[in-house]
């Protein structure tokens, strides 16, 4: 084989093996949502694609945060530091998922449908009568 069909076929070997990781690479069709709506549920924002779209649109005094995902159709709460309490979510259909949060780090709640449906992020802290609550959103 002399130098330039060789370096030929490397060339073509090559681009081969590129076409080839471009067909194996995700497309935007392939990006599709792991749930959406009723779909979300009951399921944990951190391990679906929710989280990537997802952004606060309310907050409480004690911090605690209603987070709405437009992909996915869905919502949770969110709650920082502060003290030990019950977040929630709720959503006015009657839908609501609830997490204790020992006053570190961040804890989320799983997610309830927001598809045509309001919700609300609410902290409940220990040994008081109310729950502080975020606005419908």
């Amino acid at each position: 084989m002399n130098a330039l069909t060789r370096k030929l076929a490397t060339t073509a070997s090559a681009l081969a093996l590129a076409a080839s990781g471009l067909l194996l690479t995700s497309s935007p069709a392939s990006a599709a949502t792991s749930c959406n709506g009723p779909d979300c549920t009951g399921r944990d924002p951190s391990t679906t694609v929710c989280q990537n779209d997802a952004r606060t649109v309310a907050r409480t005094s004690l911090g605690t945060e209603l987070r709405y995902s437009p992909t996915c159709r869905a919502a949770w709460a969110r709650q920082s530091g502060g003290t030990s309490m019950t977040v929630r979510v709720e959503g006015n259909t009657g839908l609501e998922q609830a997490v204790h949060h020992s006053g570190s780090g961040t804890v989320w709640t799983p997610m309830i449908d927001d598809r045509g449906v309001i919700a609300r992020a609410c902290g409940h802290v220990m040994g008081f009568e109310r729950s502080l609550c975020t606005t419908w959103f």
